[in-house]
């Protein structure tokens, strides 16, 4: 019994001091980023959860300027790739060099040996480049001749892509797709925050101070495995995710014929990781259902497909999870 309570006791201060070093990074992130918090907050628990993010929106929303911040908050090393129909697959994993000196090929590593990698407009890259970036996603490791290379730790790619232009873009595909965490919808600033905006470009931004190192960022992904989580809030987890597949089972008959597909077990695990570390965010060493809440929205849009009704009908993914969360009941 003292033993458990010595853990508990541990586990709570190491989630204190995590606290005010997430406190810290919104800080910092405060000085060239107006607004935003949702995605801020999304953005903090993938990189606790070592997980990759898909970010949506139109050009000139801060996208980049986000992940740029949030990397220099980490002090992580970051990389940003411009994604366009000619790239290869070699200009992200490097290539073999013949050297004439050596007489022997040498290995040139490619931008992709990164802690951070900002992959701009991923969907302006043809299936070949695609499937690289998966492999690095999913294996963190690439090829390169006949040899492997570990990726750097941590390792995280957070990708953009326009969803109003579409000409010259190539579908992502939907194993890949499943490999992101989360997907964050970045919209336009509120009319208070472009002033904002405003007020702050006429004069010098702030230099980002790094507040935490890769060592603590490494030991914080360890630590959300000590949140507990409740089996009422694992049954309520694994009953949203069915309950996109199967709308019936939990009365969404409405559902029926608005989802074709629902959500992945990679999914239900996602949602289940990402809930710990929404509760390490809000400075808890348990997980409660406001945590699940707070965080499905993002987990789940990119892994359900949507009928032609659906979209007829001005339904989106976004709309049957909500509707979903209204039906389930929470503990």
């Amino acid at each position: 019994m003292q033993t458990t309570t010595t853990a508990t006791s541990k586990q709570a201060g190491q989630i204190k001091n995590l606290s005010a070093l997430i406190y810290g990074l919104k800080s910092e992130l405060s000085k060239v980023i107006v607004g935003q918090q949702k995605a801020i907050d999304a953005l903090i628990v993938a990189v606790l959860c070592n997980g990759h993010v898909l970010l949506e929106g139109v050009p000139g929303v801060a996208k980049t300027t986000m992940v740029k911040a949030l990397t220099d908050a980490l002090g992580l090393d970051f990389k940003r790739i411009q994604f366009t129909p000619d790239l290869l697959p070699s200009d992200l994993i490097g290539s073999l060099i013949y050297d004439q000196k050596s007489q022997d090929f040498l290995t040139k590593k490619g931008p992709l040996f990164s802690n951070l990698i900002l992959a701009d407009e991923i969907n302006r890259a043809p299936a070949k480049v695609q499937s690289a970036l998966l492999e690095a996603m999913e294996e963190k490791q690439v090829t390169i001749g006949t040899n492997t290379y570990p990726l750097p730790r941590p390792f995280l790619v957070f990708a953009t892509q326009n969803p109003v232009e579409q000409e010259g873009t190539y579908r992502l595909p939907e194993a890949q797709v499943d490999r992101f965490l989360f997907k964050v919808n970045i919209d336009y600033p509120s009319a208070q925050d472009e002033k904002e905006i405003l007020r702050l470009s006429s004069g010098n931004t702030e230099k980002i101070i790094p507040v935490m190192q890769a060592e603590e960022l490494l030991e914080a992904q360890q630590g959300i495995q000590n949140v507990y989580v409740d089996d009422k809030v694992v049954d309520y987890i694994t009953t949203i995710v069915q309950a996109t597949r199967y709308p019936k089972n939990h009365n969404l008959d409405e559902l029926d014929q608005l989802i074709e597909c629902g959500a992945s077990p990679r999914a239900t695990l996602g949602l289940y990781k990402a809930s710990q570390a929404q509760a390490m965010v809000q400075g808890r060493h348990f997980v409660t259902p406001d945590d699940v809440k707070a965080i499905v929205h993002a987990t789940l849009r990119h892994r359900i497909t949507t009928t032609y009704q659906a979209e007829v009908s001005g339904m989106t993914a976004h709309d049957c999870i909500t509707k979903i969360i209204s039906k389930v009941p929470s503990p």
